[in-house]
């Protein structure tokens, strides 16, 4: 179970003393708002926040946002009034935490509205601070990650709304880990037995295929140099969902798509770009 202190210890890696000491304010304010809650599993409910602040540690975020993934669910869940939290925390993070709670309440009256372009939109007008959407996606990527406590319809009602909306949002800011995680575990939530198939079919076919990856890539890469061509080279392994969609929209078979590998070549103008692409 991650902690405070291994938080505070990775921090110190990008923010400064006095900035991880706010962070850890807000998590104690938290942590006593939130005293006596427990989530679905069991945990202290404190668990949650502490994970989403994690999330965003990985993505480098500024304290503020580490803030307001502690608090952003004091205003919803523990009755402590927005006032409040301003006069502890100041405007910013106190901002932050109440365009989550908005986002998190959008209720629309028709199924047009419900549309999932319409959603995004509204959402990134909502959020004039981009740190809002930030927060969300961690918070939306933890309750992911913990599913397993809930009852099966539920669990597919938060994968189906997460596809919808929020994988979309995470594809658009360019957080591809975020987006490839989120559709896994939604696949998961959605199709089980589809996707511990699909998983298991994966693993029998790659075999060795990560030194062949690594392989290819080293080849292309030489082949660009000798071009006089700059540029970098990754290979990738596909993940589920994106296996799974390929299956269902070509309506072929797993037999029929085994390229569980992709490469991406990334030049360093747009001229080498189309020579590349022969």
């Amino acid at each position: 179970m991650p902690t405070i202190d291994a938080l505070s210890e990775r921090l110190t890696q990008y923010l400064s003393q006095s900035q991880i000491k706010q962070v850890c304010r807000a998590y104690f304010y938290a942590e006593q708002a939130h005293e006596g809650q427990r989530r679905r599993s069991g945990e202290p409910y404190i668990v949650h926040p502490l994970a989403v602040a994690n999330i965003l540690t990985e993505m480098h975020l500024d304290h503020q946002s580490l803030m307001a993934a502690m608090l952003h669910d004091v205003i919803e869940d523990t009755g402590v009034p927005k006032s409040a939290l301003a006069d502890q925390f100041g405007d910013v993070v106190t901002d932050l935490v109440d365009g989550v709670s908005k986002l998190t309440h959008i209720h629309f009256e028709s199924k047009e509205e419900q549309q999932a372009e319409n959603f995004q939109k509204m959402a990134m007008a909502m959020a004039k601070d981009i740190r809002v959407i930030l927060v969300k996606l961690a918070d939306r990527l933890h309750n992911l990650r913990t599913l397993g406590s809930l009852k099966p319809e539920k669990r597919r009602r938060i994968a189906r709304e997460t596809l919808d909306i929020y994988s979309p949002i995470a594809n658009r800011l360019g957080l591809n880990s975020v987006r490839v995680e989120m559709e896994d575990l939604c696949f998961e939530a959605i199709y089980p037995m589809r996707s511990e198939m699909i998983r298991k079919a994966v693993k029998a076919a790659r075999g060795n295929r990560a030194e062949v990856v690594d392989n290819i890539a080293a080849s292309v890469r030489n082949r660009l140099s000798e071009s006089g061509i700059s540029a970098r080279v990754f290979g990738r392994e596909k993940h589920l969902y994106s296996i799974y969609s390929k299956m269902r929209d070509q309506r072929k078979s797993l037999g029929d798509i085994m390229d569980v590998y992709g490469f991406r070549i990334v030049t360093d103008s747009i001229d080498d770009c189309y020579p590349v692409s022969y």
